[in-house]
């Protein structure tokens, strides 16, 4: 089933008018998916999964994370949890090593589709994943760039992925002091690459990326 977005796309804030318009054809659960940490330097990939039945008030709070204050995505995160269904999967930074970030790009939202068609066997259920096209097999899905910016769901996911990645990033500051995990959540700030070159890799890092160029 593919269905024309462009209307969708066209509005500045999430929506949950693609979502309204899959329910009324015959499908029982709507996820929208985004990912958090491509493009880190350090800490794994985190990918959240999220459906909504019913539609919120709070909705028109919800957009992308990253134009979220960290208070806002914490209030929303917990609004979301409570009221929606909602997976998270995470790529260990040896998995990211081993088989490089686009292929775990891609296995972080095939693993959340087969954990959430396992545990719902018997529904009609189609994803929507924030980004462009990946080679993932299931006919009941739509990539949909900026989706975070687009559509409630992918936004919802954004936010769940975010808050949690963050989370590991604060616990990870603790366990390899000195790299500001706490604060740059492991991205190539200025402070993230002198610390690089002054105390070296950690087991945190990941090597994939070439990191060697800043030591």
């Amino acid at each position: 089933m593919k269905l024309c977005l462009k209307t969708e796309m066209m509005k500045k804030k999430p929506s949950f008018n693609l979502e309204k318009n899959l329910l009324t054809q015959n499908i029982e659960l709507v996820f929208g998916m985004d990912e958090v940490g491509r493009g880190s330097f350090a800490g794994p990939l985190v990918a959240a999964a999220v459906c909504f039945e019913i539609k919120h008030k709070w909705f028109k709070d919800l957009n992308d994370s990253k134009l979220l204050s960290a208070k806002k995505r914490e209030l929303l995160s917990k609004l979301i949890l409570a009221n929606a269904i909602c997976f998270t999967e995470i790529i260990k930074v040896e998995e990211i090593n081993q088989l490089g970030i686009g292929k775990c790009n891609q296995l972080v939202f095939e693993r959340l589709i087969k954990n959430i068609l396992n545990k719902h066997p018997d529904k009609k259920i189609y994803f929507l994943i924030d980004g462009n096209k990946q080679k993932i097999v299931d006919n009941n899905l739509d990539f949909i760039v900026k989706g975070d910016r687009k559509v409630i769901s992918i936004a919802a996911a954004s936010i769940i992925a975010k808050v949690f990645r963050d989370k590991l990033m604060i616990n990870l500051d603790k366990i390899y002091k000195g790299y500001d995990f706490s604060k740059n959540k492991g991205y190539g700030s200025k402070f993230h690459q002198k610390a690089i070159k002054k105390l070296g890799l950690c087991k945190s890092h990941r090597t994939s990326f070439k990191l060697t160029k800043f030591l």
